[in-house]
């Protein structure tokens, strides 16, 4: 049944019943327009020729009746009355009997009026108009005559003529109620026959039109329904129906089967979105770590640079003094010996310290390239970033700049600390000599004068290489700073994709795909690292 389509099927409905419909008032019109045709018969060719006939022998009767009479009487006026109403009487039933013989009549009709009509003229011609002339002659006689031989056999006939007349015209009325009976009685039964076949085909034909429709019609809804409560699992049964339920039913299907692919790729997104930020947050947990040991190594570097501050103030203390020392030496040459061991002892200091300013330069160049692969770190988290990171790039460029800087002035540094060595070592190997050779001071003033002035520059250069220090520590600071913000600024940023990742994910989590696969856990996993990192930037400030 579904291979047709409702409009088709409604339309066969419609033009079976239509044509039964048809036929049943076909077959009313036409018993309608026989019957009318059998009263119309009836009336005209049987009760009005009866009634005509029935009037004829009336009138011949009373003619008859106005002879005898005339006849009893014999008056010359009632004679006269006599052949008058006679006249009369006859010429009314000659129009009677033409407009008889104007209907239609059937043959034995037509040989019984002729007979009729035959005995009619008989009774007139030969009794009936004879013994009127006989009276009105006056011959009573043979007028009785007439009347008893001629007249009153020939009516006689006649009446009997007109009764089978009469009867036929009945039998024909019968004959015509019999076939109008028939007629409707086969009318009635083909009527019948055909409401009943255009209910039973109406019924069955209807009710599977009915079921087939309804039947696809509420799986249609209940998939409905199912669809919008978030299942995409339900079982679209398609065939191969012609019908614009099937076409439904079908156009379902790829409707159920689009939604599956479409919140299948929605939900991997999701997870995937997900996972970024689990990713995200994991970076800034690691960033805000690194960024907390730079801190630590920065508060290092300030209190080393404390101590390097204080040495080379010794330093040039030292150097001052020693040079007051050299040029009073001439004065002082009896405490050269004390003056000597200070200098020893002071000497031996600023190795000690250059010492520990070659190990700071070392930290310094250690955290630059600590500095620079964590630069390097910060722009490959942006680069997974994409666009929201491109800021943070810019900042990773700064940060890298930075550190290379970091890294020549610790290189400067260095070198100039080296040659401060070799300053202290070659002071220390002369002071040594002077210990020995305590008799050439005096002697050795001049040229321990030109090594102090040497110490006093070095000492002066190691000032400006502190200062040096002092500003790569605070560029330092400045990154770490930077760091910081950068943190906060990727924690928020992991935070606001958790957000849309928990709202995306929730947002498919109502269709059921008929896998069992769950998409919310993967949102839970985001939120452990996301909460070490609020306690890390915490930790910063």
């Amino acid at each position: 049944m579904n291979q047709l389509k409702i409009s088709t099927r409604l339309s066969v409905l419609l033009g079976v019943m239509s044509a039964l419909l048809v036929i049943i008032g076909g077959i009313g019109l036409y018993g309608i327009g026989k019957g009318d045709e059998s009263l119309h018969s009836v009336y005209a060719d049987h009760t009005i020729p009866i009634t005509q006939i029935s009037e004829i022998q009336y009138l011949q009767l009373r003619s008859l009746l106005s002879v005898v009479t005339a006849q009893r009487i014999a008056t010359n006026d009632r004679v006269a009355q006599s052949v008058a109403e006679v006249k009369a009487n006859t010429e009314k039933a000659q129009q009677l009997w033409v407009a008889y013989q104007s209907a239609s009549l059937s043959a034995e009709e037509s040989s019984q009026a002729s007979e009729y009509a035959a005995l009619q003229q008989k009774y007139l011609s030969e009794g009936l108009q004879p013994a009127l002339q006989a009276l009105q002659d006056n011959d009573l006689h043979s007028a009785g005559l007439l009347m008893d031989d001629k007249v009153g056999p020939s009516f006689e006939a006649m009446r009997e003529q007109s009764g089978k007349l009469m009867a036929t015209l009945v039998e024909g009325t019968k004959a015509a109620y019999e076939s109008s009976v028939a007629r409707v009685t086969v009318i009635r039964t083909v009527s019948i026959a055909s409401i009943l076949v255009g209910l039973a085909f109406a019924s069955v034909f209807g009710l599977s039109l009915v079921r087939g429709i309804t039947k696809p019609l509420n799986q249609a809804v209940r998939i409905s329904n199912a669809v919008a409560a978030g299942s995409l699992n339900e079982d679209i049964p398609v065939d191969g129906g012609k019908d614009e339920i099937s076409e439904l039913l079908r156009a379902l299907a790829a409707m159920q089967a689009s939604l599956v692919q479409v919140v299948s790729t929605v939900r991997g997104n999701a997870e995937g979105v997900a996972n970024a930020c689990n990713e995200i947050a994991h970076g800034n947990h690691d960033l805000s770590a690194r960024t907390e040991r730079q801190a630590s190594t920065l508060e290092e570097t300030a209190a080393s640079m404390e101590e390097l501050s204080d040495a080379v103030h010794h330093n040039s203390e030292a150097a001052r003094q020693a040079n007051q020392l050299a040029q009073n030496a001439s004065s002082v040459a009896l405490r050269g010996g004390e003056v000597v061991s200070q200098v020893v002892d002071t000497m031996h200091a600023i190795n000690s310290a250059s010492n520990r300013i070659a190990d700071i330069i070392g930290v310094i160049d250690g955290i630059a390239f600590q500095t620079n692969i964590l630069a390097l770190n910060a722009a490959v988290e942006a680069a997974r970033a994409g666009e929201q990171g491109r800021g943070f790039a810019v900042v990773a460029s700064e940060v890298r700049s930075l550190a290379g800087r970091s890294a020549e002035a610790a290189k400067e540094i260095k070198g100039l600390i080296q040659a401060s060595v070799d300053t202290v070592e070659r002071g220390s190997h002369l002071v040594d000599q002077a210990g020995t050779t305590m008799a050439e001071v005096v002697d050795s003033i001049r040229k321990v004068t030109d090594i102090m002035g040497n110490i006093s520059a070095a000492s002066a250069e190691q000032s400006q290489g502190v200062s040096q220090v002092g500003q790569a520590v605070g560029q330092m600071d400045q990154v770490t700073q930077q760091n910081a913000a950068l943190v906060e600024q990727m924690a928020a940023a992991a935070s606001s994709l958790n957000d849309q990742a928990r709202d995306l994910v929730g947002a498919v989590a109502v269709f059921q795909l008929g896998n069992g696969h769950e998409v919310t856990a993967s949102i839970n996993s985001v939120q452990t690292p996301t909460a070490g990192v609020s306690t890390q930037r915490k930790m910063l400030r």
